[in-house]
This record gives structure tokens, C-alpha cells and sequence, in this order.
């Protein structure tokens, strides 16, 4: 295994950065669900299909790593696999089949693969591009949900997996809180990397100067409002994403009723006044928001804009809604080397999540 670097030297110090999604990957890392877990209360049993299904469709295009707790849990994922004819390789265990699912005993309580897994950056080296592991901290959103100490140790078994160095910048930062562009820019809220249930202790320059130290990046970009039901605090990845260097594509409420009308409407004309790390503006591009959807008296934070890319695909969740059309048309319209898989995620975001939010790229080197 590579030495890690020492405490004083930071990724970017050492020509680092976190490569855009839509780059070229070597896998997705998903953390599978479990019946124990507190994620879906009283609605286990549609969602492992959810996890089928991403590696069904991922498994074309790249390998997916999938996190699993113990040897029961591990059983329990290889027979829903095996049931759907994917063929995988179980933790520990060598196959000469060629498969591109693979099995890992590291262990998380939850599923949010994309807010306790590994952040990627890499750079160019000497003898060609080379990739280490950020490990930021994971509270579960402010401390919401305990325990979550084995999710908090995720990155560590990554990296010690691949053998990659592990820089671990000791505050609290989640994968879904940030969006990166690969060309220098960081989009994120307020309402989350702001709120003193993360990092209560460090000012909004500090934070900035985390991200720019561990992820590469030159400017930081901010917008105020999460969506309505969002238990993140106001995760990125349910708003805006960047699709290009220069596309951001942002979510809109249609309806002024709606309470997510008015800090939607916000958020879109703070993007139209920003400019990228050339001072340049972006294309800004509007998604649909689908009514509300509650389930026991509880708004769900459905949003189109939770997709994510893949090599060659993008996953989008649709809920069976009038606006599910003009999403994945926009989407396709944005996409156009890409297909572009909407796939029915009611059940899904019981979990106050979709796809983006179990998924986490590894960059291909």
C-alpha cells in the first residue's frame, strides 16, 4: 500500500482534484440496503429491486462495488443477484468468471452510499494518472440518525481495498452537499454546509478552504434553499447539478402554491448571475419539479434532479407523474450520447433519497 501523504500536505498541495460525474468511470459503489436499517420503515420489501436493478444497468457500461454488512447480509444480496441472473463475485472469494459485481464486507447501517462512501480525486503523475480517497466525516445529517460509526468508516476500507492514499480532513462533509464542474467550480447550499449541526465550530471562508484544499477545486459557489422534506438539510444533488463545465441544470416548482415554489425561484436567479472560474456564465437548464408526494403525512423530497451518470447511461427516478415526460426529455435533450432510464422511484424515496444518493463514481485511471 502507498504511504499516505503526511497531515501537512493536502490533495491539492499535491495536484489532486475530483474529477466531474459524467468523466469516465471504473465503477459505482453502492451500500446495500438492510431489512434492520432504519431507511424504509415498514416498506423493506420493494426496495432491494431498486439495487437489482442499478446493477443490472450499470453492470453494462462499468463494475459496481456493493457494501454489504456481515455473511447473512451478504447471502441475502447474492440471492437476490443470483435470482436476477447477474453474476458477481462474493467477498474474499476469487472467480475466473468474468463478472463486474463485486462483494464487500464493509459494513454501513444505511444505504447512502453517496453521503458515507469515498470521494475520488486524482491527478496526473508520473508514470500516469494516479487516484487517492478523501475520507470527510459522516454524522448522518447533523447526528439524525445514530449509529452510524461502521458508515463513518466506509472510505477507509475503500481505500484500504485499493490500495490508495487517505487524506481525512476532520470536518463533517456529505457527497450529496456538493457539485463539482472538473474545471475548477464547487456549487453547494448554505442551508446545509452552513447549518451548525455539521461543522459548528469553522466560518463559510474556512469551509470553503477545506474544499478547495481536499477536492482541487478554485471557486466555490453558493445558493440558499433546499427542497421541502429533505432531511439532508438541503443536499445539492435534489436542486442543481452541473451536466457539462458549463451546464447546470436546476429544478423548478411550476406551481406558486406549492412551499417550494418561492426558494426554487431564488436559487434559479442566483445561477443566472453566476459565472464559472473564467468569469464566464453558465447555460442554465430547467427540470420540472413532480407534484407532491407524501406517504403517512410526510412530504418526500422527490426531486428529477437526484439522477445519476454513468458510463454511457444516466439513471433518472420518475414518480409517476404528469411531469415525469418533460423531465426525461430534458434529461435526454442534455444527454444526447447517453441513454437516459427513467425508472418508477415511489418506493424509493420513502428512504428521503434516490439514485444520487445510494451511488458514488469511481473515476477510471
Amino acid at each position: 500500500m502507498k504511504t499516505p501523504p503526511s497531515i501537512t500536505e493536502t490533495p491539492a498541495s499535491l495536484g489532486y482534484s475530483m474529477p466531474a460525474e459524467w468523466e469516465p468511470h471504473q465503477a459505482t459503489w453502492l451500500s446495500w440496503p438492510r431489512k434492520d436499517g432504519i431507511s424504509f420503515p415498514d416498506k423493506f420489501e420493494p426496495v432491494p429491486a431498486y439495487w437489482v436493478k442499478m446493477c443490472e444497468l450499470l453492470s453494462q457500461f462499468e463494475e459496481v462495488h456493493i457494501n454489504v454488512f456481515d455473511d447473512e447480509h451478504e447471502n441475502e444480496v447474492s440471492g437476490h443477484l443470483s435470482a436476477a441472473n447477474l453474476p458477481f463475485q462474493k467477498s474474499a472469494v476469487e472467480t475466473k468468471k468474468p463478472v463486474r459485481i463485486f462483494l464487500h464486507q464493509f459494513p454501513a447501517y444505511e444505504p447512502w452510499c453517496r453521503d458515507h462512501g469515498p470521494i475520488f480525486v486524482t491527478r496526473e503523475g508520473v508514470t500516469g494518472r494516479e487516484m487517492a480517497v478523501v475520507d470527510w466525516g459522516y454524522n448522518a445529517w447533523g447526528g439524525k440518525y445514530p449509529p452510524y460509526d461502521l458508515d463513518d468508516a466506509v472510505p477507509q476500507h475503500v481505500a484500504k481495498y485499493l490500495k490508495l492514499p487517505l487524506f481525512s480532513p476532520g470536518i463533517v462533509m456529505e457527497g450529496g452537499s456538493i457539485e463539482v464542474n472538473g474545471a475548477g467550480c464547487l456549487l453547494t447550499t448554505t442551508a446545509c454546509l452552513l447549518n451548525k449541526n455539521r461543522n459548528p465550530g469553522l466560518t463559510q471562508v474556512q469551509i470553503e478552504q477545506f474544499l478547495k484544499d481536499y477536492l482541487g477545486v478554485k471557486k466555490i459557489l453558493w445558493i440558499d434553499h433546499g427542497i421541502v422534506g429533505d432531511d439532508t438539510d438541503g443536499h445539492i444533488d435534489d436542486i442543481t447539478r452541473f451536466v457539462s463545465p458549463t451546464t447546470l441544470v436546476t429544478a423548478l416548482e411550476y406551481d406558486s402554491k406549492d412551499e417550494n415554489y418561492q426558494p426554487l425561484m431564488e436559487n434559479y436567479e442566483t445561477l443566472l448571475q453566476m459565472t464559472d472560474a473564467e468569469g464566464r456564465p453558465f447555460r442554465v437548464v430547467t427540470l420540472p419539479m413532480p407534484e407532491a408526494i407524501h406517504h403517512e403525512g410526510q412530504r418526500l423530497p422527490a426531486s428529477y434532479a437526484n439522477f445519476y451518470m454513468a458510463n454511457n447511461l444516466v439513471l433518472v427516478p420518475t414518480f409517476n407523474s404528469q411531469f415525469d415526460g418533460e423531465a426525461l426529455l430534458t434529461l435526454r435533450e442534455v444527454f444526447p450520447d447517453r441513454k437516459v432510464v427513467g425508472i418508477d422511484s415511489r418506493d424509493l424515496i420513502w428512504g428521503l433519497g434516490a439514485f444520487h444518493c445510494v451511488t458514488q463514481q469511481q473515476p477510471a485511471i
